[in-house]
């Protein structure tokens, strides 16, 4: 069985103006098999956000190939990024980016519906998630009525709604105090083990990431 996620010699620089060009990621390498997740470890500004975004398609590298599953993601349309994007990775970020106008659950049965799934059984889904991070409660009110633990249990549901492949996941529990951490890690290590799901999880909680399938850390824009 192919790895669900391969990086293969990732540069990334970004221009500072009279500063020249900044390299953020250099010859970064990584392979995350079906099933695993591997925590992400690195101080702030080291490039961790950058490395997810590019193997999420959000952007892309200066160098290198991003693989989904055996299949080569280069040279795609920005169309075709977007269909890869939406049909094989989730995401969960640690501002929640929820939709404001909708309710919880309406904010998880959207992006079922893009995906083509019947509305009932987009909402059936919705009602399910909501109930295992335990905000089912929850589930009529809009983000401005919940607090920011609960918006964050929300998007980790959101991300999880179309059945991703890959979930990645940026500080995702940085907004939960320990109890709700550990609940909502839970869950997705339940759900990891009962789907085949990979993850890649960038964390400043070494504690959780301790209980993660392996430890990944960026050091000076490579993967060690």
């Amino acid at each position: 069985m192919s790895d669900t996620l391969v990086l293969e010699g990732i540069d990334k620089g970004y221009n500072r103006g009279k500063s020249g060009e900044v390299m953020v990621l250099r010859g970064a390498s990584l392979r995350l098999a079906p099933g695993e997740v591997v925590a992400l470890v690195a101080p702030s500004g080291a490039g961790k956000s950058t490395l997810l975004h590019i193997a999420g398609l959000l952007d892309q590298a200066d160098a290198g190939t991003v693989t989904y599953g055996g299949r080569a993601m280069g040279g795609l349309s920005d169309r075709e990024r977007t269909a890869a994007r939406r049909g094989e990775v989730g995401f969960v970020y640690q501002f929640h980016h929820l939709l404001p106008e909708f309710t919880a659950l309406e904010n998880i049965v959207l992006p079922q519906l893009a995906h083509g799934v019947p509305k009932a059984q987009a909402e059936a889904r919705g009602r399910d998630l909501l109930g295992r991070v335990g905000v089912l409660d929850r589930a009529g009110h809009r983000p401005a009525e919940l607090s920011g633990g609960q918006q964050q249990r929300v998007a980790f549901c959101r991300a999880l709604a179309n059945g991703p492949k890959l979930l990645l996941a940026d500080e995702p529990t940085g907004n939960l105090d320990p109890e709700n951490a550990a609940h909502v890690f839970a869950v997705l290590m339940e759900i990891v083990r009962e789907t085949g799901l990979s993850a890649l999880i960038a964390t400043h909680n070494m504690e959780m990431a301790a209980r993660m399938d392996r430890q990944l850390r960026l050091d000076q824009g490579r993967i060690v």
